[in-house]
């Protein structure tokens, strides 16, 4: 727990600069690794873990930090990971994103939120490959089933093409919900990854070695979605 709120804090400073400033790596990594933290505490509390029916159906998974910065930067900002599934059933390699305005703790007062989002269709992921992506708005977004309630998933909820996991109170399983806005940011995979290739060739390409930072994130993925399990 004090490694992750440490890596969160740390990497939401970085985040708060102004989105034109040049891209550090040791910024990138610190964001990666956050986010392997935030979905790691996240499957290790069965309050807040994804059910293995929704995991197995994911075709993209979103780790997001966003926070509200208040009177120290006057803004509100954030910055997430995606990975998508490629048509064999493997992961990607981890892409970092931009992810700002209100999202669903932001919302409900807090100052500080970890969300994960599962995209169960293969069109839903791609269509951060344009600027920006509005979750609730150009995809259907609901909020996702908890491990205590994967016996009762109905076809419906399933089908949702955006699930959303937060540590928010007072969301049901079902609801409809509207959680800001994604960007891809393609300066950073290109600092983190040494590379030219852009989002769509990282996710589904076979161009780019992982960056070794990135790898456990990519191992862990891997261990609670596998390959064999895809619905």
């Amino acid at each position: 727990m004090k490694k992750l709120i440490l890596l969160v804090l740390g990497a939401c400073c970085l985040a708060a600069l102004p989105s034109n400033a040049a891209e550090k790596r040791e910024n990138c990594v610190k964001r990666i690794e956050s986010c392997e933290a935030i979905i790691r505490e996240f499957m290790a509390d069965k309050k807040h873990a994804i059910p293995q029916v929704i995991l197995d159906r994911a075709r993209a998974i979103i780790i997001t930090n966003q926070f509200e910065a208040g009177v120290i930067f006057g803004m509100r900002g954030g910055y997430g990971v995606i990975l998508a599934r490629k048509p064999d059933g493997s992961w990607s390699i981890p892409v970092l994103i931009r992810a700002g305005e209100a999202s669903v703790g932001l919302q409900l007062g807090g100052k500080t939120v970890e969300t994960i989002y599962i995209m169960t269709d293969d069109a839903t992921p791609r269509m951060l490959f344009r600027n920006r992506f509005n979750v609730g708005a150009d995809a259907k977004a609901a909020a996702g089933p908890h491990w205590a309630e994967a016996e009762a998933v109905s076809q419906e909820v399933l089908d949702t093409p955006v699930l959303v996991y937060s540590k928010a109170k007072g969301l049901m399983a079902g609801a409809t919900i509207k959680t800001g806005y994604m960007s891809r940011n393609d300066e950073a995979n290109r600092v983190l990854h040494k590379t030219n290739y852009t989002m769509p060739e990282l996710l589904y390409g076979n161009f780019v070695e992982c960056a070794p930072e990135a790898k456990p994130l990519m191992d862990f993925i891997t261990e609670i979605a596998p390959p064999a399990a895809v619905k």
